[in-house]
């Protein structure tokens, strides 16, 4: 069982930023491979970032890109979501979810992000 919780959302002006964090239990968090979701009222939930299990491979939406860079540190049982020159459209409840070898996936509860204008 993988309980995946986030922390450090909360109100940003444009331009500003935020650390996003993850926590993970229950799980070899090694083993997972993450990804960073978010979803703005209205919206369908859309992938932002993923990084490999071994931290070795990360991609990113194409209008994240250059401004969120995604991070683990495997000791700590983390993944992180540095979200830089963050902009009004980046405003969305945003998710970690981890993938087990097997393909099972596992939330977090989401961390609200606000970017005002």
């Amino acid at each position: 069982q993988v309980q995946l919780v986030e922390s450090g959302g909360g109100l940003v002006q444009s331009g500003g930023s935020l650390r996003l964090a993850c926590a993970a239990s229950g799980f070899s968090f090694s083993s997972l491979a993450m990804s960073w979701y978010r979803q703005a009222p209205g919206k369908e939930r859309e992938w932002v970032a993923f990084i490999s299990a071994a931290g070795d491979f990360t991609d990113y939406e194409y209008f994240v890109k250059g401004r969120f860079t995604i991070s683990r540190d495997n000791a700590e049982e983390m993944v992180y979501l540095q979200m830089n020159n963050l902009k009004p459209e980046d405003t969305a409840v945003y998710y970690c979810k981890g993938r087990t070898p097997s393909g099972s996936d596992y939330w977090g509860q989401g961390t609200q992000v606000t970017v005002s204008s």
